[in-house]
């Protein structure tokens, strides 16, 4: 959004904007930094399953949170009541944590006069029954393309949040993050075996583009395919072997095993493994990881964070070696160095911290056939499902939903039941090849932290990674 200039106007005239102005300067006198963060947000979410709707949600709140900083001591306080009364007693509470610090306010953040996504609310986006007979058409279309189709699921979700920072210096920030997604799984089923797939995506951006055929018939047709692949699969071997990673979503796994590590709040107390290691080669030679809050309607942009500093292209790691964290403002602060635009939270009810927005490796030059030529015996991974990391020493344990066994650079049977097993930084170290073809997921991520959700986006290109585990089932 561009800068305002226009005086403070909360979302509910209860709120006085020279008595709100005055509580929070109060709030955070002797503070280091703080804010008023107020939330305003609508959302809708459908669900169509066993041909009929199971969900139809729609809710809205609104509320605030207050928060003043001292060193390592942060108070924060939050209601979703809009009155004097209630940010009297947030201020109250914020400043028992702090008391009389003796600091002095930071100063605001820079401004910033770019748009990455349209001002625009995807729940008013269509009618509720053209939603309704979108996801029915969803269902004839995949029912009709197979007979082994014995299940279809059909989502789509939409939200609009709209927030304001104010600072004690007067300065607000204002944003409006629309939010739109659509999901497809199904469920096949051939002489009593059952498999299942899921493909879809969204981004910051309108919900009509989603329910058109021209969208979501190339995302059923995706999810039928995998589930048929995985009819044919066989168990996956299991032990130590070289492993190619398809592009695009496999970056969960760059996401989940290193860029967490990557987040200021656990360099700074030492309990990432990439702790201590800032300007020291940690991945093989080529290895770039960005993390970019800035590319246009991408799901894990932000104009800016939700401390009101402007989103950015951060470089983490350059050509293998460690270059840079994501910082929040506090961390930023403590570290001695500037924050880089990735301080989010949830919402109104939380305090914001160091997240990632879009984080993705850079492609190399490599085709990816070439790649897979390479390949003498392993797995080539295309997509994955769950995982579990370690941040503390980045171990991680990732389920593939699509890959296949590869014999003398020869893609051959879809495999089934294949877990990568490893840890972050090793694996960084073991990247033998990066392909030419670097792309980002279709818009599907979600990243938990510390009990807060916030969208994400993740990207890579074909990758060789030497010397994983492989658990199978073979």
């Amino acid at each position: 959004m561009t800068e305002q200039t226009a005086p403070f106007r909360p979302f509910s005239t209860d709120l006085d904007p020279e008595t709100s102005l005055a509580t929070l300067r109060a709030a955070l006198s002797g503070a280091d930094d703080g804010e008023l963060f107020l939330e305003r947000r609508r959302s809708e979410a459908l669900v169509l399953d066993d041909q009929r709707i199971k969900t139809a949600n729609y809710t809205a709140s609104e509320g605030f949170g207050l928060r003043a900083v001292h060193g390592e001591m942060a108070g924060y306080a939050h209601a979703t009541t809009l009155d004097e009364a209630a940010l009297l007693r947030a201020s109250e509470t914020v400043r028992l944590a702090i008391r009389d610090g003796g600091g002095t306010v930071a100063p605001d953040p820079a401004r910033t006069n770019t748009r990455l996504y349209a001002d625009i609310d995807p729940t008013a986006d269509a009618e509720f029954a053209v939603k309704i007979d979108v996801l029915k058409e969803i269902d004839d279309y995949l029912r009709s393309r197979d007979a082994r189709v014995v299940q279809v699921s059909a989502s789509m979700a939409a939200s609009f949040q709209e927030v304001e920072i104010l600072r004690a210096s007067g300065a607000r920030f204002v944003d409006a993050r629309p939010m739109a997604r659509l999901n497809i799984s199904v469920i096949v089923e051939r002489d009593g075996r059952r498999e299942s797939a899921a493909a879809g995506g969204g981004g910051r951006f309108g919900l009509a583009g989603l329910l058109d055929a021209s969208h979501w018939k190339p995302v059923a047709d995706e999810a039928l395919r995998v589930a048929l692949v995985n009819l044919d699969a066989i168990p996956a071997p299991a032990g130590m072997m070289d492993i190619v990673l398809g592009p695009g979503w496999p970056g969960i796994l760059l996401h989940e095993a290193v860029g967490h590590g990557l987040e200021g709040d656990f360099n700074r107390k030492k309990t990432s493994a990439f702790a201590g290691l800032m300007g020291q080669q940690v991945a093989s030679k080529g290895v770039t990881v960005i993390d970019d809050g800035t590319i246009p309607d991408r799901r894990g942009s932000i104009t800016f964070d939700d401390e009101g500093t402007p989103s950015a292209r951060n470089v983490l790691i350059e050509d293998g070696v460690l270059v840079g964290y994501m910082q929040d403002r506090q961390n930023a602060r403590l570290m001695g160095v500037e924050p880089t635009g990735n301080g989010r939270r949830q919402g109104f009810e939380h305090a914001p911290m160091p997240r990632m927005t879009n984080t993705y490796m850079l492609g190399g030059e490599t085709t990816p056939q070439d790649i897979l030529a390479g390949l003498k015996d392993g797995i080539y991974a295309v997509g994955f499902g769950g995982g579990q990391v370690d941040i503390t020493n980045g171990k991680f344990v990732f389920s593939c939903t699509e890959a296949y066994k590869v014999e003398n650079g020869k893609v051959g049977a879809p495999v089934k039941g294949a877990t990568l097993i490893g840890d972050g930084a090793t694996a960084l170290k073991h990247i033998r090849a990066i392909g030419n073809d670097m792309s980002l997921d279709p818009g599907m991520g979600n990243c938990g932290k510390a009990g807060q959700w916030v969208p994400v986006g993740v990207g890579q290109p074909t990758l060789m990674i030497g010397g994983l585990t492989i658990g199978g089932s073979a």
